[in-house]
């Protein structure tokens, strides 16, 4: 991965944050070379497609994944003191937020960088380019890329600018109305259909396989794609789910879950794709400062992302000890929690335990993008979905005799759709798949509005939450900036 990224990003969480997390976003490229004539040979468009690879390292994807995926659902409160992230958490958030437009400008730059490599690419004459293929692969890279940005976006935010011209790199400048949903999807399924017939199963190390753009990661964002967009096809979820099980790139189950996330057992076969940082160099990972107990950051402030009891009890009631050792770590903590422990006194709370080492804001720990055991529960849902019980109770099996639990025992296809998105909550904790999953389930309001959640006071007082979820909370709004910069924008609904 050291050779990816020539691009140097670094992240910040929030305004309010700076003071805890001395973070700041640069957006910057070292490189200059951006139009004309910069781009001549092979070694300029590799630069250009780092580029496009750096913004996987970018705080959407280091940090807002648990956001929006985990903090805004059922999963974890928000902890820490940012009254931004707060609104997540209580799912009211502002037209004026600025993490979503950290997080609209961030996947758009991806977007961008992404143009700039296919836009450019028809113009060089470097003969290197065209040996082993090297040209057809970038595209299919680039292609890819393009796609899962999008895929983020529409998730997000619904129907977004389609831009696939390096001319309009900026969607707000350039005055680019909405696509519907179905456009977005439409597009991110073109470029991922194109991808699949350039890009290789694997490269020369595995290291470099699950860092970068392959057939395998093509797939599995194929099969999530279909699955989630709104007339979803359960077919070509089991198609492409079964394109990246079968691949020859030899995915398979790691033995141990706990491994997956101690820090040492990153290059597995699990790995599809993805974000390899190093630490103590620019390209680390300054995530886990954020979550860790003070025994493991060295510092004092009140983290975030912290475990719901919902999510705890969850574990327990499965007796699910081995995920959710693996996933949350109790320790004494001298703040108050208005969740777990009101008053600032030494008592134990949960902290997200996914990533292992803070190192300081410099962990080496990864990110995963995609894995297979995400995979093959959405294998399951699809077989579910289609009426095949038998082999979709198969394969929860399997992920369930992983952290030595008993085969689930559903009898009825509503009870078994109940049983894996449970099964995917327990597996893919602090993954960012929560919300999406409650949503592709028709859970997402239901589950929200039953939560049993209260703000406790010292005093012994307590008062519950009313999330008063309804569909308009479903996507993000549009940050009322680029409302400002481009009158064709349409606000989303309830906002």
């Amino acid at each position: 991965m050291r050779k990816i990224l020539l691009y140097i990003l670094s992240g910040t969480i929030s305004i309010s944050l700076l003071s805890s997390c001395n973070k700041f976003l640069d957006l910057k490229p070292e490189s200059s070379a951006t139009t004309g004539n910069a781009y001549n040979t092979k070694d300029d468009i590799e630069a250009a497609l780092v580029g496009a690879y750096s913004v996987l390292y970018t705080e959407y994807f280091i940090w807002d994944n648990v956001l929006l995926g985990d903090i805004r659902s059922d999963n974890a409160y928000s902890g820490g003191d940012a009254a931004e992230v707060n609104q997540y958490d209580a799912v009211n958030v502002s037209t004026l937020n600025i993490r979503i437009f950290y997080s609209w400008q961030q996947l758009f730059l991806g977007v961008a960088r992404a143009n700039l490599v296919l836009a450019k690419i028809p113009e060089i004459n470097d003969p290197k380019l065209d040996q082993g293929g090297r040209r057809e692969q970038i595209i299919g890279e680039a292609k890819f890329l393009r796609a899962l940005f999008y895929s983020e976006l529409v998730k997000q935010y619904g129907g977004v600018p389609l831009i696939t011209s390096f001319g309009s790199v900026d969607p707000a400048s350039s005055n680019v109305a909405r696509a519907t949903e179905k456009e977005i999807y439409d597009a991110v399924i073109a470029d991922l259909e194109d991808a699949l017939t350039k890009l290789p199963d694997s490269y020369e190390s595995h290291s470099l396989s699950i860092s970068k753009a392959t057939k395998g990661a093509a797939n599995a964002l194929m099969a999530k794609v279909y699955a989630q967009k709104a007339d979803r096809d359960y077919n070509k979820v089991l198609q492409y789910c079964d394109a990246v099980i079968n691949s020859p790139a030899g995915y398979q189950l790691h033995p141990s879950y706990p491994e997956l996330f101690d820090g040492q057992h990153y290059d597995n076969n699990e790995s599809i794709l993805l974000t390899q940082f190093i630490a103590n160099t620019p390209q680390s990972n300054w995530g886990p400062q954020l979550y860790l107990p003070p025994s493991l950051t060295g510092d004092s402030w009140r983290k975030y992302g912290t475990p719901s009891k919902d999510l705890v009890k969850a574990y327990d009631d499965e007796g699910d000890a081995i995920r959710k050792a693996a996933n949350i770590l109790f320790e004494d903590a001298e703040w108050s929690d208005e969740h777990w422990k009101p008053c600032p006194a030494a008592g134990p709370i949960p902290f997200l335990y996914k990533w292992k080492n803070a190192n300081g804001w410099s962990s080496g720990d990864n990110l995963y993008l995609f894995r297979l055991g995400d995979i093959l529960l959405l294998k399951a849902e699809a077989l579910n979905e289609l009426d095949q019980p038998e082999p979709a109770k198969e394969i929860v099996k399997t992920i369930r005799h992983r952290v030595g639990l008993e085969p689930i025992t559903a009898t009825t296809k509503e009870a078994l759709r109940m049983a894996i998105l449970k099964e995917r909550r327990l597996e893919l904790a602090f993954e960012g798949q929560r919300w999406t999953d409650l949503i592709r389930a028709n859970q997402l309001n239901q589950v929200m509005n039953n939560l049993h959640e209260t703000i406790l006071t010292c005093d012994g007082g307590s008062t519950p939450i009313n999330y008063n979820l309804n569909n308009n909370k479903w996507l993000l709004p549009i940050p009322q900036s680029e409302m400002n910069r481009n009158n064709k924008l349409v606000q989303n609904p309830g906002y």
